[in-house]
């Protein structure tokens, strides 16, 4: 854990009030209490919330519902009332709030106007891009937002092999934004966002997990993280997969097929500390429900404090404790196969 982790860390527990940490506490216990007794129990409100700025995006990358235009449901982009409206009920006992469910959050043109809403809220903020529109005002307005996190996809150091799975991006544009957000906070002296480099590891770019490193560490970003990647037709292998083990999600039966390496225990701490809202304020119980399929409750019609207690939830909850194999959006779930090294 270099330097700029360990502060960034130190910057979360520092958004802790007494009511965060409170409510921490109860979300904690009962989802401990649930385990034990196999019965759901949900104590206070969400520590964290993924809300979803938009669902358009700029790429086609071809395992991600955005990029091959494939939602079964609604899309749109969120109205930025909408979302005070929000962060207003959560406020109190909200402590990360990450801006990005589907889309490209950067296609949002309000979305540096919530990030400082939720900012000035004491909220640890984070956003995830594949910085195509990271030019030099949109990244001097991200480091002056408050955002405390950004997340930038890319996915190769050459272009030949970034285009491979972001379909129609342009690697040097990637780039430059990352460039640009050093430079802006350099030059307006902000330990904030801290930016780290996210690397979804698929066959196409495993070879050039060392040339990451090396590129991060040129234009000074603070981290790089590696991701294994999500397969949808993984059981008969797919040229997505990578050959290297530690970074693939899934692994090679003796008979040729796939099957993914975690257990999937009868046990989700996401579903009772992380939520996901759509654009469009449907509350879903997590981000593996991409088409918003199980939907517990809309907000515009609804408080949240209602729909977090309500029977949809309570009986999706139970479901999970009774057999999480048999819930869809878990059956390609990659809680706990994020790689770090």
């Amino acid at each position: 854990m270099n330097a700029a982790t360990i502060k960034d860390a130190i910057r979360f527990l520092r958004k802790g009030t007494v009511k965060r940490y409170l409510n921490a506490g109860k979300v904690l216990s009962s989802y401990y209490v649930s385990r034990l007794t196999g019965r759901p129990r949900q104590w206070g409100l969400p520590i964290a919330l993924s809300i979803e700025p938009t669902t358009a995006c700029n790429l086609r990358c071809p395992e991600c519902p955005s990029g091959l235009r494939a939602f079964t449901r609604a899309t749109g982009k969120i109205n930025p009332e909408f979302f005070k409206s929000i962060i207003d009920e959560l406020q109190d006992e909200l402590w990360y709030l990450i801006f990005y469910f589907q889309g490209e959050p950067y296609l949002h043109p309000h979305l540096l106007e919530m990030v400082s809403y939720a900012s000035q809220k004491g909220i640890y903020t984070a956003t995830s891009t594949n910085a195509h529109f990271l030019d030099p005002a949109h990244a001097r307005q991200t480091v002056e937002s408050g955002l405390d996190r950004l997340i930038i996809s890319i996915d190769g150091t050459t272009q030949e092999v970034y285009q491979q799975y972001r379909r129609e991006g342009n690697l040097q544009k990637v780039i430059e934004g990352a460039k640009e957000i050093v430079r802006w906070k350099h030059t307006l002296r902000s330990p904030t966002p801290y930016v780290f480099f996210q690397f979804l590891v698929v066959k196409p770019n495993q070879h050039q997990i060392p040339e990451i490193k090396r590129l991060a560490k040129e234009i000074g970003v603070d981290d790089v993280r590696f991701k294994t990647a999500q397969i949808y037709d993984y059981q008969y292998g797919h040229p997505l997969i990578p050959d290297l083990d530690h970074y693939s999600r899934y692994r090679k039966m003796p008979d040729g097929t796939y099957r993914l390496k975690n257990k999937l225990a009868n046990h989700c701490w996401k579903l009772w500390h992380a939520p996901v809202v759509t654009w469009d304020g449907w509350v879903v119980p997590c981000c593996f429900d991409k088409n918003a399929q199980h939907r517990m409750g809309n907000l515009k019609e609804e408080s949240f404090n209602t729909i977090w207690h309500n029977d949809a939830y309570v009986y999706f909850r139970r479901q999970l404790l009774k057999g999480r194999k048999y819930i869809d959006i878990c059956q390609n779930c990659s809680e706990g196969t994020r790689v770090w090294g």
